[in-house]
């Protein structure tokens, strides 16, 4: 069995004071999480230490949105894999498809961010996904295969063991379109068996989450889908009442 997963990705939004609320409302809900679901919020960098004071004595874990490819140094306005584990984050997003298209981040840079966050134990949420026209040419398969292929199938079996995968389709992060539980399932599947490729019987363990505007109207459906096991979830990770709908649609 995958580990069930439901990360919500707050982006460049809230203040600390409307992180602080928002981080309330989640543990005033949190009995509402099923048992066997893993939560984990992924606030910006500046909320992540009094994020973790409310947290430390709930289920809910935390995560960040990002990491630099080095260990320290002069790299100003860069926080370090060894920062975010200093302040109690277990998980880090690494190539979120707004980080490759804003920032330029390719596969060098990538498997530099992996090897940092895998070096100090934080859970690498490594995304992939494609674009409109490579969804309309139908070269998603081949775009998501060398993403892949590139990054997370290079790592030794032991490293890999510790990623988890997030198909995010971009044509449907933050324009209101979803990909079908039947669209997001073919690519899930798609992905398992190209790290089976590498990997063997441990990508049937890996937890592959799908992040393209996942909202409680749909959540149920796509999490019955046998390869998706989980999401990552935007905007409607900045309302606790969202979030917590679809935790319940588990």
């Amino acid at each position: 069995m995958c580990k069930k997963i439901l990360a919500g990705n707050w982006k460049m939004n809230t203040t600390i004071e409307q992180g602080i609320s928002l981080v309330a409302a989640l543990i005033a809900g949190e009995k509402e999480i099923p048992a066997h679901v893993q939560v984990v919020v992924v606030p910006p960098f500046t909320h992540l230490h009094i994020v973790h004071q409310y947290l430390k004595n709930h289920g809910i874990m935390i995560g960040a949105q990002n990491c630099a490819a080095h260990a320290k140094g002069a790299y100003t306005g860069e926080v370090s894999a060894e920062m975010l584990a200093s302040v109690s984050c277990q998980y880090v997003i690494i190539g979120h498809s707004e980080r490759r298209e804003y920032y330029g981040e390719n596969a060098q840079i990538l498997n530099q961010k992996l090897a940092q966050a895998l070096r100090v134990g934080l859970t690498p949420i490594f995304c992939v996904g494609e674009r409109l026209e490579e969804r309309e040419a139908g070269s998603y398969f081949a775009v998501i295969a060398s993403q892949l292929r590139e990054t997370v199938a290079m790592l030794n079996p032991s490293d890999f063991s510790k990623v988890v995968i997030a198909y995010e389709p971009v044509w449907a992060i933050g324009t209101g379109k979803t990909a079908t539980a039947e669209q997001a399932q073919e690519v899930h599947a798609f992905i398992r068996k190209t790290l089976a490729e590498s990997f063997g019987i441990l990508a049937a363990q890996t937890s592959i989450l799908y992040g393209g505007s996942c909202k409680p109207s749909n959540a149920a459906e796509l999490f019955a889908q046998n390869d998706i096991d989980g999401g990552l979830i935007g905007g409607a990770s900045l309302s606790a009442e969202d979030f917590l709908a679809i935790a319940r649609a588990f």
